[in-house]
């Protein structure tokens, strides 16, 4: 039996970005009004089996999330500046993403982990050590998106991440992607990759607490080596999530997910939805072209009066 596909994506600059099944689809507001709209095929990493197998595809859709969210959020800059630049090569954009994956691993696990060994003996128990180092996390994480929600380009940014999530809720309500109804939905959504990310740190909290306290140069690597352990596992939660909204239990565990995307979207304007209903329309489109009859509809004929003819002069013949 064919798995459930399930359609996400991201905020780029004045654009959505959806990931579709064959492809990646960007749809960006030019500078003068129209939206452009491209699509481009998925490489085979990203469609292929092991994108399918549980916990595997957690570490996959992380590198996918990374590595083709760089690219979309580069083309998206050069549509809304109106430039163009010359396209990045494979290993530059590794080194981008593999720069930004250091720098998180070093800003969210390993200061954590410091910070909370200065405490020393006063964390006796390693559950408790991984408690205060979560915590810590936590907090950095928190305090770094309250810093840049000050920003206003990036909250231009959520408020798209606001569209690309009402898009996406009323796509799976079954609704008319329209504008004026998309609208009606909610801007948090229980994939999103905010949630994911807290899923991370709860998750590690965990992990972490079965290591117990070994020396520092232990913890350190823990933190680097069970980095694709922790993605994987997360990511099952918040897929099982999305799929069992029903389950009491399962909405609890996904509530802080959808609280804390407070601070990662914004309430879009109907412009911005429009944008994302394109990018989403085009993306169904591809993986569903007998769709494309219902989402581009041709315009109805307008109707148009013909004069009657005049009636024939009465001739000699004609009664009167």
């Amino acid at each position: 039996m064919t798995q459930k596909f399930y359609y996400g994506g991201q905020a780029i600059i004045e654009g959505v970005m959806i990931r579709g099944q064959k492809s990646l689809v960007t749809a960006v507001r030019r500078p003068k009004g129209e939206i452009l709209v491209e699509a481009r095929p998925l490489p085979k990493i990203y469609t292929g089996r092991l994108r399918q197998l549980p916990f595997f595809r957690g570490v996959i859709v992380l590198l996918e999330a990374m590595l083709l969210g760089v690219q979309a959020l580069m083309r998206s800059a050069d549509v809304a500046l109106e430039e163009e630049t010359e396209e990045v090569s494979p290993w530059v954009m590794w080194g981008m993403v593999g720069f930004s994956l250091a720098l998180s691993v070093a800003i969210f696990f390993l200061t954590p982990l410091f910070l909370a060994n200065l405490l020393g003996d006063l964390l006796g128990s390693g559950f408790l050590f991984a408690l205060v180092e979560g915590l810590i996390r936590l907090a950095l994480f928190i305090a770094y998106l309250a810093a840049i929600g000050r920003m206003p380009d990036i909250r231009r940014v959520f408020a798209y991440h606001g569209a690309e999530h009402q898009t996406i809720n009323a796509y799976e309500h079954r609704v008319k992607l329209e504008p004026l109804a998309v609208r009606e939905f909610s801007t948090a959504h229980t994939r999103c990759g905010t949630a994911f990310l807290l899923a991370v740190m709860v998750i590690a909290i965990m992990i972490f607490s079965l290591l117990g306290k070994p020396a520092l140069w232990l913890m350190v690597a823990s933190r680097i080596l069970l980095l694709p352990v922790i993605a994987g596992l997360s990511y099952e939660f918040t897929r099982y999530a999305a799929g069992h909204g029903g389950n009491a239990l399962v909405q609890a565990l996904a509530r802080p997910g959808l609280w804390l995307q407070a601070m990662t979207t914004r309430q879009p304007e109907l412009a911005q939805i429009e944008v994302g209903i394109a990018a989403l329309k085009k993306a169904l489109v591809d993986d569903h072209p007998e769709l494309e009859a219902e989402l581009y509809p041709a315009p109805a004929a307008v109707p148009v009066e013909v004069p009657a003819e005049p009636a024939p002069a009465a001739g000699p013949d004609a009664l009167t």
